[in-house]
């Protein structure tokens, strides 16, 4: 997700619940790694799963880090400069929400560590931790980007490796995130960590989708019926619905066509569908799941752009 220059006006009401979501998802961020993640040497991608590969393998070399390099600094000394070199490259697209965002994660996550340790929150079982790791990272990560920040590390790597590639962001996140994983294979040669890895980094990418776009049971339709007077009657009456209609024409015969576009809710697809079976048991429809609905009825803009 690409970051965006801070416009927002300080201490106004955007600005301190931005900022609110930044602390909560960093703290949300290291809450995973430190509880659930590192402990079981999970690496879900990115700078903190390089970081945890390091940690493990700098055990007993360092004499200033003999327990290993702490994983919040290690994540820290490679965003300064890797956000520097961004800078230069990609211009000043990243403000100063991604930089309080990425030292806020370093910090909370050597501070828990410091008062935790290194013990799984869940002992025996790296599979629930797996679960519950990647949840509770995907709504870390879904606050950061609520407001309008990113978290640094594989995301800029991808931006920088766009610009001369030209392939797209997101797969290029999904393949600097899988070289991430496979290295923790290399590193610890186990291959129920890359697995396990691959788990959290599915769950973690499903939970920042709902964070950003919420659970939503709403149903998109499209409805062909010669009986479209009747379906609108009972949408506009009955549902309390509005809808349009899109003008079309059958490709078997060319006949000119009336294609009802409404949304409606799981429950009011139940009633919608049983009225429609007993007037036009021929009718056409057409359900979609809806991820996100906005407008009139439904979410505004507004509260999608200020939650």
């Amino acid at each position: 997700m690409t970051a965006k220059t801070n416009t927002e006006k300080p201490f106004s009401k955007k600005w301190i619940t931005s900022y609110i979501y930044i602390v909560l998802g960093t703290f949300s961020v290291a809450a995973a790694y430190v509880l659930f993640l590192s402990p079981h040497k999970i690496v879900p991608g990115g700078i903190y799963g390089i970081s945890i590969v390091l940690h493990y393998i700098s055990k007993g070399i360092f004499s200033f880090a003999p327990d290993g390099l702490p994983i919040g600094m290690t994540a820290l000394a490679f965003n300064i400069p890797l956000t520097f070199v961004a800078v230069k490259i990609l211009g000043p697209r990243f403000g100063t929400k991604t930089i309080v965002t990425f030292v806020l994660t370093s910090i909370f996550v050597d501070t828990l560590t410091h008062f935790w340790g290194e013990r799984p929150l869940v002992q025996d079982d790296v599979l629930l931790s797996c679960v519950f790791g990647g949840l509770i990272l995907g709504l870390g990560v879904g606050l950061v980007f609520k407001a309008k920040a990113t978290s640094g590390g594989s995301d800029v790597i991808s931006m920088i490796l766009a610009k001369y590639t030209k392939m797209p962001i997101g797969q290029l996140v999904m393949i600097v995130d899988s070289i991430i994983v496979i290295t923790a294979l290399l590193a610890f040669g186990d291959w129920k960590i890359p697995l396990y890895s691959w788990i959290v980094i599915f769950i973690l990418g499903k939970t920042v989708d709902v964070v950003l776009e919420g659970i939503s049971y709403d149903k998109t339709l499209f409805i062909i019926s010669d009986k479209h007077i009747e379906i609108r009657a009972y949408i506009l009456h009955e549902l309390n619905r509005g809808g349009t209609y899109i003008a079309g024409k059958g490709m078997y015969n060319g006949s000119e066509k009336e294609i009802i576009f409404t949304v409606v809710n799981r429950r009011e697809l139940s009633l919608l569908q049983e009225f429609i079976s007993r007037i036009d048991p021929e009718a056409f429809m057409s359900v979609i799941d809806a991820n996100e609905i906005i407008g009139k009825g439904f979410k505004s803009i507004e509260e999608k752009i200020n939650p």
